[in-house]
């Protein structure tokens, strides 16, 4: 039967999907977004109730911020494969959370995690295609309250990693210094490094503003994920260093007062959010073809 004969013998059913396409995007988001809200449940108990910072906030702020200013180019037909990704996150988050069917339940944060890449998914789905894909679904990641299990998994690893970087730092400047685990022994002096010298609300800081910039700039996929690992290395470093101030000024006998750490930490931490956004802008390209640009102008002969 043709689509034609189909349509003369059932008009309303057509009537019907003809309404159903037409929904804005912003309904079939608040739809999803309804779907998903044992997520959102969870997600504000968790900042409720103290258990994890509530960082992640900036990054949905981020992207709210994102889809109102693209509000009037968002796509009447949506990109159908990662439609197709949004609807089967989304029922995988649902079967995660719940354990129905053949799925176990896991942990609230990894099917939280599900649940916020599939909303990036729909997301990307419905913007236009100038907008990257990569930077998106990075500030879904980084909206989880997941600060908290970074620094229980990954901070001591860290600590001892910045601990031996201080070491190789400070070790021309002092008669003895030496590590144990994440300690070090700076001329008779034990300074311990503790949890927030980890670095770990300073990388997601450091991810945050190269999400926020690569999509305040138009950066492409290929352009961002390229740029990705220099971030890394950015807070590696800025942390290291923030880490060997305060470290030395303890070795010397001078320790320094909690306003003064804070003072130290967010000048480091913002040099360090001022270098990632160099990076990820592509500011010195751009100069150098506007001035080739404006060579070639002045160099052609008029006809």
């Amino acid at each position: 039967m043709t689509l034609s004969a189909l349509a003369q013998r059932h008009p309303r059913l057509f009537d019907e999907l003809i309404r159903i396409d037409r929904i804005p995007a912003f309904g079939w988001l608040a739809l999803q977004a309804a779907a998903l809200m044992p997520t959102w449940w969870w997600m504000g108990r968790r900042l409720v109730d103290g258990s994890d910072d509530p960082m992640g906030v900036l990054a949905l702020g981020a992207l709210a911020v994102l889809v109102w200013q693209v509000r009037h180019e968002l796509r009447c037909a949506p990109r159908l494969g990662w439609l197709a990704l949004a609807g089967a996150g989304t029922i995988l988050a649902t079967l995660l959370r719940t354990g129905l069917g053949p799925m176990h339940a896991l942990p609230p944060l990894l099917a939280s995690l599900v649940a916020l890449l599939a909303l990036a998914a729909s997301l990307v789905a419905l913007m236009p295609r100038r907008v990257a894909s990569a930077p998106v679904l990075g500030l879904a990641v980084l909206a989880l309250p997941v600060l908290s299990s970074m620094q229980f998994y990954a901070g001591y690893p860290l600590r001892v990693i910045t601990a031996e970087a201080s070491r190789w730092m400070l070790s021309p400047f002092f008669t003895e210094v030496q590590r144990e685990a994440a300690s070090l022994l700076v001329d008779g002096h034990l300074v311990i490094v503790d949890a927030p010298c980890s670095g770990v609300q300073m990388a997601w800081c450091g991810y945050f503003v190269a999400c926020v910039v690569a999509l305040w700039v138009g950066r492409s996929n290929r352009g961002f994920l390229t740029h990705l690992p220099w971030v890394g290395l950015v807070v590696l470093g800025a942390n290291v260093l923030r880490n060997s101030v305060l470290v030395a000024f303890e070795g010397a006998g001078l320790p320094l007062g909690d306003a003064w750490h804070q003072a130290i930490g967010l000048a480091v931490l913002a040099a360090a959010c001022v270098e990632i956004a160099w990076l990820m802008a592509p500011l010195r390209r751009n100069r150098k073809k506007a001035r080739t640009d404006a060579m070639h102008i002045h160099a052609t002969p008029a006809h």
